[in-house]
């Protein structure tokens, strides 16, 4: 059996996490979440790990040796090079695993969460992509409030991903969660329709 493989993506704080959950109830399709994929490969003595200490050295590890999550995350928010470097890094073994999650999954329809699908190149992967958009207020305020981080800080997290707009004009599919999530929710079941 041939499976559908529906890409989701969007931007930080966009609400793609929620969408898919609800679209993975209502259609009751597995989820593959490579966010979930990249903390298993950034474990203890994991290859993404082990990866990451043979480059960076000790640099954004803790003394138990695991790594230091929070530090090399505003090292990358604040330094496209060094992104561009962790990226190159950790993307293919990302890949990989999640190619292998999506093996053993076995369904008509799957959701493959990737939220730095178009960043990665990864489009080919999936059969079409769902893109959750939000304004850029609702993802600032929604960082500032999750994160405890100020402004700036939410600001440089959202720009270091490609433009949502950009996004949502190459997307097969398109889910608008700027204001209420009941406003979501009937856009995701009428999708969820569509798709079943």
């Amino acid at each position: 059996m041939k499976s559908y493989l529906l890409g989701v993506t969007g931007g930080i704080a966009s609400g793609k996490s929620s969408v898919c959950r609800l679209l993975s109830s209502y259609c009751q399709a597995p989820l593959v979440d490579v966010d979930q994929c990249c903390r298993r490969l950034l474990e203890l003595n994991q290859s993404g790990w082990l990866a990451l200490r043979s480059v960076l050295g000790d640099s954004f590890f803790l003394q138990s040796g695991e790594l230091d999550r929070s530090a090399l995350r505003d090292h990358i928010f604040s330094d496209a090079d060094f992104r561009r470097q962790v990226d190159a890094i950790l993307h293919p073994l990302a890949r990989e695993a999640m190619r292998r999650e999506v093996v053993l999954c076995q369904a008509p329809l799957i959701l493959v969460e990737i939220p730095l699908l178009y960043e990665a190149g990864w489009q080919c992967d999936v059969d079409a992509v769902l893109v959750v958009y939000a304004r850029r207020g609702a993802q600032c305020c929604r960082i500032m409030r999750r994160d405890g981080v100020e402004r700036k800080k939410a600001i440089q997290a959202i720009a270091s991903q490609m433009n949502l707009g950009e996004k949502a004009k190459r997307a097969d599919f398109i889910i608008d969660n700027s204001g209420r999530w009941s406003t979501t929710r009937e856009q995701v079941i009428a999708l969820g329709i569509q798709l079943s």
